[in-house]
């Protein structure tokens, strides 16, 4: 027993130097400013950082052996200089660097002039950062400047390619930039690797493991980093207990996103708006100086973000003025009005209207002119007032057909019901409409000769909500051709799903956009066969809802999207497309499908009864309130909705290949407005088809159809 102890003793005291070291945390030596992404995540993990502002004080304190990150303080206006003295010295000292960002590197070839990319993505190009993170693994890097490297085997390039998480043509065909590689004693960086926080680059769970690489090269020693820095998230995570007031919180940040993003378009910067508009073709821009006086309706709305993120995390704006986006905007505002008991929100609601209808060329010239074929069609936008979508006609109409609800006012009744008619005598023999028409044509050919083709559309992102219109009108007036033809395309389109749909984006968008006519058609007729219609829609629609409410994308027939998936690197980027490459990807989209989704489930629920329905409607409506973005260093994103979630991990991700409505697209109509409208109606619990039901459009019905018909005698 004596010996035991004794031998214990001599293990005890001997290895116990070797156990303490294997948990010393080693020393890193940082260059460069303390509010840098990697130096407070070092902080965080709890090791052992000394920091420079100097680079060549910091390799001087640096002692053998030991990890110096050299980082780029003035990206990207200005690369790290070092003099060749600094790399002999580093050697000399056998010193661990990770530089980034760097016009000189001794036997690196580097061109000293920063590219500045935009759709280029970072790929993994080497096995070394383990199998969870796979060769031609895709990799977020926003509003990249790179330099220029010759390089063989980087550990990463930059590349444009198409695919979610995986360049899925490969990067052969592709220009490519090395962005991270290795040599000697070095890891070198071409860009700014360490503004992952800042620069919002993504997925988070694919960066932890290339940071955890780079730091385990650095140092020896392995690092699991638990928390992941953002300054942009969900409002609450998966799980999370949802506060009592959650859903009203929701609508307050949503209807207040509008003010902070500071979307009202105010005088003072008026000059600035019609800068970036230009003709309505790009019209982009860099956000709305936060200082910046900002409006309160009466001279419109701006749309939103672009989804083109900027190095420095800020994001591009949309400088356009649409006239879908003031009806819809004037919905939400009354609706959260409504519920918040706040008439500011109203008077905001009156002004955009106003402004769309009086005080802006939407509704004017050819489209006041009783005698023209244009008149009561609302332009698509103040550049593009001569187009005439008429879904676009349709949610405008409809936003202000809730909002006047919710402010209990019919002062808008007559352009309604012109709106809605002038769409009406436009929409062909079966009750189609098309995409668009032009009023150059329309001037040329009369609305008669609309109203009497031969055109067949089975495309419901186009066309259903005209009908959902046309419906309704119908429920107000009685006046029976709005039910006839719209039945009539109703049947033909359902009968013509799926396989003769043509859809834009997905497939998704298309059933969850047919939802509302058909519940709406319930609400008028009653049917087994309606209701049939109806449950064929919202049943395929669920069946890609999942536990957390979110509903998945899906692409439809090969050969039928007008969008599909994006068929080549090149192709990436150059038109609308859609978040997912593959269907089973994990993506929800709130711009085409969950938000229209939203609002035609409620409407669905209550025309039916139906607790399917109605279970399903209040999952998406806990998705969105737990999804909403959250950040308090960007105010203007706060309170928004993306377009794009990736329900699996939680977090903004997805294809970016889309024209300028990718990813981190937000828009204050069709995406904000529908969802914090219908956000109001499910917590009072209440339809769009109730709410409107005092509507005294009836008023206005018989002067209109006599107007645009020819039938007073």
């Amino acid at each position: 027993m004596k010996f035991r102890l004794t031998f214990y003793c001599f293990l005890l005291v001997f290895c116990m130097p070797a156990m303490a070291q294997t948990f010393v945390k080693p020393n890193i030596i940082f260059s460069g400013n303390s509010s840098n992404d990697l130096y407070m995540l070092l902080q965080k993990q709890g090791l052992n950082v000394k920091r420079f502002n100097d680079p060549l004080m910091a390799l001087q304190s640096a002692k053998g052996g030991e990890a110096l990150f050299v980082v780029a303080d003035n990206y990207p206006e200005k690369t790290v200089t070092l003099p060749f003295s600094f790399f002999q010295k580093a050697r000399h000292k056998k010193i661990k660097l990770y530089i980034e960002y760097s016009a000189a590197i001794p036997g690196v070839q580097i061109d000293a002039t920063a590219k500045n990319t935009q759709l280029e993505r970072g790929v993994i190009a080497t096995t070394v950062f383990g199998p969870d993170l796979k060769p031609l693994s895709i990799l977020g890097i926003n509003d990249c400047y790179v330099l220029p490297a010759k390089v063989e085997s980087p550990d990463i390039v930059l590349a444009k390619v198409a695919g979610l998480d995986k360049a899925e043509y490969g990067i052969d065909d592709v220009e490519k930039f090395p962005l991270l590689f290795e040599k000697d004693n070095l890891m070198i960086a071409t860009t700014k690797l360490t503004n992952f926080a800042i620069g919002r680059y993504g997925p988070d769970d694919a960066w932890k493991k290339v940071w955890s690489y780079i730091v385990k090269k650095m140092t020896g020693q392995q690092y699991v980093f638990k928390n992941w820095p953002s300054y942009v998230t969900p409002m609450y995570s998966r799980n999370q207990v949802l506060p009592a007031n959650a859903k009203r919180k929701s609508v307050e940040l949503g209807v207040e996103w509008f003010n902070k993003a500071k979307l009202y378009i105010d005088p003072s910067w008026k000059e600035m708006y019609l800068k970036y508009q230009g003709n309505g073709e790009t019209p982009f821009g860099p956000r709305v100086d936060q200082k910046s006086q900002v409006g309160d309706g009466t001279f419109g709305l701006l749309e939103g973000h672009a989804s083109k993120i900027y190095h420095d995390g800020t994001q591009q704006y949309r400088y356009w003025v649409r006239a879908d986006v003031q009806g819809e905007a004037a919905f939400a505002l009354a609706a959260a009005g409504n519920l918040l008991h706040n008439q500011v929100y109203d008077k905001k609601a009156n002004n955009l209207i106003n402004y769309m209808f009086y005080n802006s060329n939407l509704r004017s010239e050819e489209r006041n002119d009783k005698k023209s074929p244009s008149y009561g069609l609302i332009g698509w936008s103040v550049t593009h007032p001569f187009v005439y979508y008429g879904d676009d006609n349709a949610r405008a109409l409809l936003g202000i057909l809730g909002a006047s609800a919710f402010m209990k006012t019919g002062k808008w009744d007559k352009e309604i019901v012109e709106g809605i008619m002038a769409n009406f005598r436009t929409t062909g023999k079966q009750g189609y409409r098309g995409g668009h028409i032009r009023d150059k044509d329309l001037q040329k050919l009369g609305w008669e000769h609309y109203s009497n083709r031969d055109f067949i559309h089975n495309a419901p992102h186009f066309e259903s909500w005209t009908w959902a219109c046309y419906l309704w009108l119908y429920n107000q007036t009685g006046y029976k051709p709005l039910l006839e033809k719209t039945k009539k395309a109703i049947r033909m389109t359902m009968e013509a799903y799926p396989d003769k749909w043509k859809w834009t984006n997905g497939i998704q968008q298309e059933r969850a956009r047919m939802v509302l006519p058909l519940a709406w058609l319930v609400q008028i007729e009653n049917t087994e066969e309606h209701r049939k219609w109806l449950d064929v829609l919202v049943s395929k629609l669920l069946e890609n809802q999942v536990e957390s409410g979110a509903i998945r994308e899906e692409l439809g027939a090969e050969g039928k999207g007008r969008y599909g998936r994006t068929k080549s690197n090149a192709d990436y980027g150059k038109h609308e497309a859609p978040l997912i490459f593959t269907n089973g990807d994990p993506i929800a989209d709130m711009l085409y499908t969950s938000n229209f989704a939203f609002f035609s489930l409620n409407e669905a629920a209550h025309a039916t009864g139906n607790k399917k329905y109605a279970a399903a409607l209040a999952k998406l409506s806990d998705f969105l309130t737990r999804i909403q973005v959250k950040s308090d260093r960007y105010k203007d994103l706060d309170g928004a909705w993306f377009r794009a979630f990736e329900y699996k991990r939680w977090e903004y991700w997805g294809s970016n290949a889309d024209a300028g409505w990718g990813v981190w697209g937000t828009l204050s109509g069709w995406t904000q407005s529908w969802i914090v409208a219908t956000q109001v109606l499910t917590a009072q619990n209440q339809s769009f088809w109730e709410l409107t039901k005092k509507s005294e459009v009836k008023n206005y019905m018989q002067p209109t159809v006599d107007l645009m018909f020819n039938t007073k005698k």
